[in-house]
């Protein structure tokens, strides 16, 4: 509460402010807005008239530049960033922006806030056509709110700009925006203290891709019809939090290297491989989450320890759990576990827990993951034989997920309408086959 009140008493404009009308077009000895800003005063307010801006333009103090209603469009013209940000405190608000250049090396932009623009504020412009949406480049207590950010189609996806690009910029928010086409949504690398919250994703890489960003929280986002929801990435203490994934292609939510984190409450469903990917993690809590209709509800692999699972709903995916290993994981905290579609269980004193313990998947499934050519002999009657032996005997079993406290009811996670109206419309290039797209290794660097 306290910094919000400082941040509306630094946005507030200062007695003694002007306010300056620009117009739209070109004037005698240069772009009207450039001169604009070259002759305005620090915490001047700048409202541009609806019509064309030439850009590139430069905002070296602190000043509002507004366009009211987005009807005032500043273009660059396919050179550099569209408005580049060197000083504190300054807002750009109400404004469509287009035409930045094409360099990734310079990351051109539709705003580009340098380590020299702390304090920014981006908010309910149009940023569309341009290389990288918003580039917060060291700009400490930025935010980018209420933005719709339609990136570049005219490459391939891994050769295109990220929505929004966040590099070493601590206490970052970016909230409410609406971000399609590009690379990846929200791509964060080297920072900390970062908020990204209530965003929408469509049709792009990632949804949001962590490298080595701590200390921060994604929550209450929607990812649909992107190759990968949320990837968090050698990144720690970081809390994913009531997001949805929904027909997302790979996984809706990836963790790779990610440790002492919060997986809370998330919808991941109608994937078509894995709901999540649990690589070389630790210490996480995975809770009340929903995984539905995927392949592999969770792959969980390379030695991932101490984490715990305990609340979610494994709903009608063809795999509940891929884990191949020989320990004994035990998938329940405190005495509670989770719902399994596929458990025939009995709650014979009512107590909301299943009188009978789940393994989710045995040793043919061990053997079939390790060995696929094993899967023609899938209905055959030694596999039968063998599947009833571990019922029977569970001793002979090795290792491998247990919950020994499985829930009866699973829990609900609901869907606003205007969100299942997107799902059920999403029709992503390579969910109809129509996509000649390089395969995309969401372990590979990038």
């Amino acid at each position: 509460m306290i910094r919000a009140l400082a941040l509306c008493l630094i946005w507030a404009v200062p007695a003694g402010a002007a306010e300056i009308g620009v117009p739209a077009g070109d004037t005698a000895g240069g772009t009207g807005l450039a001169r604009a800003i070259a002759a305005a005063s620090p915490g001047d307010v700048l409202k541009l008239a609806p019509g064309l801006h030439r850009g590139p333009v430069v905002i070296d103090k602190a000043l509002t530049l507004d366009g009211g209603d987005g009807a005032a469009r500043i273009d660059a013209g396919g050179r550099g960033s569209v408005i580049q940000v060197t000083a504190d405190d300054v807002v750009i608000r109400g404004l469509t922006l287009t035409g930045s250049g094409s360099s990734h090396g310079d990351i051109d932009s539709g705003v580009q806030l340098t380590r020299d623009a702390h304090r920014a504020l981006v908010e309910n412009n149009r940023i569309e056509g341009n290389l990288y949406g918003v580039d917060i480049h060291g700009a400490e207590d930025s935010i980018v709110r209420g933005n719709t950010i339609i990136g570049r189609r005219d490459h391939r996806m891994n050769d295109r700009g990220n929505g929004i690009y966040v590099w070493n910029a601590p206490g970052a928010e970016i909230d409410g925006n609406d971000i399609r086409y590009g690379r990846d949504g929200i791509f964060a690398n080297s920072s900390r203290r970062n908020m990204f919250r209530n965003n929408l994703f469509r049709d792009l890489r990632f949804a949001v891709h962590y490298m080595y960003t701590h200390d921060s929280e994604v929550s209450g986002n929607v990812s649909i019809g992107n190759h990968l929801g949320y990837a968090i990435m050698y990144s720690d203490r970081v809390q994913v939090l009531n997001n949805m994934s929904l027909r997302d292609r790979s996984h809706g939510v990836m963790l790779n290297f990610a440790n002492g984190g919060d997986v809370v409450g998330n919808l991941v469903r109608g994937g078509v491989e894995k709901c999540t990917f649990i690589y070389n993690a630790h210490k996480n809590l995975i809770a009340g989450n929903v995984y539905q209709g995927c392949d592999i509800g969770i792959h969980f692999t390379a030695g991932s320890e101490r984490n715990g699972f305990t609340g979610n709903g494994f709903l009608g995916n063809r795999n509940q759990v891929k884990y191949v290993g020989s320990r004994d994981l035990e998938w329940s905290v405190e005495g509670r576990g989770n719902y399994w579609s596929d458990h025939p269980a009995f709650d014979l004193n009512g107590d909301g827990i299943a009188d009978s313990a789940f393994r989710p998947n045995d040793l043919m499934d061990h053997i079939l993951w390790s060995q696929p050519a094993a899967a023609l002999l899938t209905g055959s009657p030694a596999v039968a034989l063998i599947r009833w032996s571990q019922s029977s005997f569970p001793a002979t079993l090795p290792g491998g997920v247990l919950d020994s406290f499985p829930l009866m009811t699973a829990p609900e996670i609901a869907v606003p309408d205007d969100v299942a109206a997107m799902e059920d419309a999403a029709n992503p290039p390579w969910l109809s086959g129509n996509y000649d797209e390089p395969e995309i290794d969401p372990l590979a660097a990038h």
